[in-house]
């Protein structure tokens, strides 16, 4: 009894006073679990209301989207911008809500005027300046003759010029805004092809 009561009184007891759980404390546990739950609600709806995601079909997005790769999708950016040039949309062909879903880069705006001569792109008579890494278009399909694009319409090609189904084709045309979804921003890793923005 002796050594405990000089233990106690050197410090070096292991009897602890008991912690009062203050209301201090237990505001601050419920605060950080309501932000906890408000940051998991949030991801949830910005995830289903503004993100999607679908796959890359095909090869016509190569090099920077391969066959299979999942993509997500900005459904939100175009109800506040227009699609801009260089952007990669998704959208459905005609509106027709049995194909899958397109991945294309824009070329043309609305109100342009688009040609392709002799296997290059020409805006308003003007040459497209583009990455040298496309191709030489070897089919020009509808857009041999030049095609007037309305105010609501965007003329869209496949990185891979000539393995790509798009607004050189008579049955895609040019796209019309209501049908596109939105912007793709985000590529998911495929085989050896790592995650990232989508260029």
């Amino acid at each position: 009894m002796r050594n405990e009561r000089m233990a106690r009184h050197k410090g070096l007891t292991f009897y602890e006073k008991k912690k009062r759980i203050s209301r201090e404390m237990v505001r601050e546990i419920f605060v950080t679990l309501f932000y906890c739950f408000a940051a998991i609600l949030l991801a949830f709806v910005i995830v289903f209301s503004v993100g999607m995601k679908i796959s890359s079909i095909g090869v016509s997005m190569e090099p920077e989207l391969y066959n299979g790769q999942e993509v997500l999708i900005n459904r939100f950016i175009y109800r506040i911008l227009s699609p801009g040039r260089g952007d990669i949309i998704a959208f459905l062909p005609n509106g027709n809500p049995n194909s899958h879903y397109y991945l294309k880069r824009v070329i043309g705006l609305p109100g342009e005027r688009v040609q392709i001569i002799n296997g290059y792109v020409y805006i308003n008579g003007d040459l497209l300046a583009e990455d040298e890494s496309y191709d030489k278009i070897a089919d020009a399909g509808i857009a041999e003759t030049e095609i007037l694009l309305e105010s609501d319409e965007y003329f869209v090609l496949g990185d891979n010029r000539n393995m790509s189904e798009d607004s050189r084709s008579g049955n895609i045309g040019p796209v019309k805004k209501e049908t596109v979804i939105g912007k793709a921003w985000f590529k998911m890793s495929c085989g050896e092809e790592t995650m990232g923005f989508v260029k």
